[in-house]
């Protein structure tokens, strides 16, 4: 039996108790987290991204070909375009953020690249726009019912799981869509509503529902989202360190 003069459980620490902590950008690696951070909550039309050139797409592309395989590899990339499943998506839609630049490019490929896309869409179940601002190393790790707004912003190495709902509040203090740092990873049935702010090394547990910001190296679980540690999405998000592997453009 437990001692009558034993302290109480501590509280579980709500997300809004927890101020978040802003993360700073490593060095080497492309200014997208600083786009974050300009952008701020619901801004992420401030960070729109730029048309991302051959250079930009080939290291996005290759970045997530790596974190899904670990390889980069021309032999792993047809593999993946033949019989992989959500690289394909993911392909299509970084082909489509490309081919929408103008000029002969544009009326050649875009509606092609739009096409495909679209079949993917309804194939997979993954309704990710492709204008949505998505950092390198994007990884979908099952398809199905995944739905992120366009005006969400994404940073490097984010995981997402079957059944995850990015979205937009279009009333009340969180009006918006979401701004997710970098290796963050966001389990199975999981949504995140509102012009809220994730931080980065951020784990997301499955059918929590996140309204409010998060700090950096949170760890959540439960409805509404609560945080129970600060261990962060270690062993959750790897494959990582394809920029000892590729060019990052610029």
């Amino acid at each position: 039996p437990a001692s009558s003069n034993s302290s109480p459980a501590p509280k579980p620490t709500l997300i809004h108790d927890v101020a978040p902590m802003p993360s700073p950008a490593r060095s080497g690696e492309p200014a997208l987290s600083a786009g974050l951070a300009a952008a701020g909550p619901g801004r992420a039309d401030a960070a729109a991204p730029a048309a991302p050139g051959w250079a930009g797409f080939r290291y996005l592309v290759l970045a997530d070909l790596y974190r899904l395989a670990g390889d980069a590899s021309r032999k792993q990339l047809v593999r993946q375009l033949l019989l992989g499943e959500s690289f394909k998506y993911n392909f299509w839609m970084r082909s489509c953020a490309l081919a929408e630049q103008a000029g002969l490019l544009k009326l050649l490929c875009y509606p092609l690249c739009r096409l495909i896309l679209r079949h993917y869409t309804y194939k997979l179940g993954i309704s990710v726009p492709f204008r949505t601002r998505i950092g390198p190393g994007f990884y979908i790790g099952h398809f199905g019912g995944i739905v992120v707004s366009p005006d969400a912003v994404l940073g490097r190495n984010v995981n997402i799981s079957q059944g995850v709902t990015i979205g937009q509040a279009n009333r009340g203090p969180n009006q918006g869509s979401p701004t997710i740092g970098d290796n963050v990873y966001i389990g199975p049935g999981a949504k995140i509503v509102g012009a809220v702010r994730i931080g980065s090394d951020v784990a997301i547990g499955a059918n929590c529902v996140v309204t409010k910001d998060v700090p950096d190296h949170a760890v959540v679980v439960g409805v509404p989202g609560r945080v129970i540690s600060q261990q962060g999405a270690a062993d959750y998000v790897v494959h990582t360190d394809y920029d000892r592997h590729l060019r990052p453009p610029g």
